[in-house]
């Protein structure tokens, strides 16, 4: 089984795009981020022509999450997470699939920090971590993929020294993703490639891409029973120099 996740940075702007790794990549699920369009502009027809079934939590011109399933329609759990009623951005979603549940998450930036979209973004992942702390417990094999909007260690960042500000590194936000994964979740990406420079995201400025000046900050984490089934793991870095392409490239694992 081979699960993605990919930050699409506006799913109808760039379909053509997202089809063409959908139908290269064939992988069975598929959870994206960013899809920029309400639920009724979702482009439900052209997946489903191209052979997935989707879940879809949208949000005009910003936010949005989605799951894809290959050959089939997944069954939503969950949208949005418990504990403040009035965040009303759309940055999660939950389906079953099998006996899999999945997870899809576009956590908060945070940028500028420190600041009130700062302490959103931590209340936010406190709140995820709760939540992710109740699917672990429940024994069932869980993946939670996306956008962290973390770089996690030193490794994870082309020029460390930079990025002690930023809301996607100050130590708060590492601290949270290290204690996250602590419950017993594998980072399935880190794990088979310890000692690499692996990059997800470079920005559009300053020639980031082709410099490779990138950040790993779309992880893809399992509960006990997926990591001991884990296999490969890799991210597709060509998508990300294609014309028109999304910020972010896919990231993918695969299981036995």
């Amino acid at each position: 089984m081979k699960i993605a996740t990919y930050n699409v940075n506006g799913i109808n702007g760039r379909l053509d795009g997202l089809l063409r790794w959908l139908n290269e990549s064939q992988p069975d699920i598929a959870c994206l981020q960013e899809l920029k369009t309400t639920d009724e502009k979702f482009p439900e027809a052209a997946l489903a022509k191209a052979g997935y079934g989707a879940v879809w939590h949208g949000q005009k011109s910003w936010n949005g999450v989605a799951i894809l399933a290959r050959g089939f329609k997944p069954e939503e759990t969950r949208r949005g997470l418990p504990g403040e009623p009035d965040d009303l951005h759309s940055r999660y979603i939950e389906c079953q699939a099998g006996k899999m549940t999945v997870g899809c998450l576009y956590l908060p930036n945070g940028n500028p920090a420190p600041g009130p979209k700062f302490d959103y973004k931590l209340r936010w992942f406190k709140r995820f971590s709760q939540h992710a702390k109740k699917l672990l417990a429940s024994g069932k094999p869980v993946v939670l993929a996306g956008d962290y909007n973390v770089m996690p260690t030193d490794q994870d960042v082309y020029a460390p020294e930079r990025w002690q500000e930023d809301a996607l590194f100050r130590p708060e936000v590492r601290t949270a993703y290290h204690k996250l994964v602590a419950q017993g979740w594998t980072d399935a990406v880190r794990v088979l490639h310890p000692d690499e420079r692996i990059y997800t995201f470079w920005h559009y400025w300053r020639n980031s891409f082709g410099r490779n000046a990138g950040l790993r900050i779309d992880h893809i984490l399992l509960s006990p029973p997926l990591a001991k089934k884990l296999r490969r793991a890799g991210v597709d870095r060509s998508v990300r120099g294609r014309p028109g392409a999304s910020d972010h490239a896919p990231v993918w694992i695969e299981l036995k």
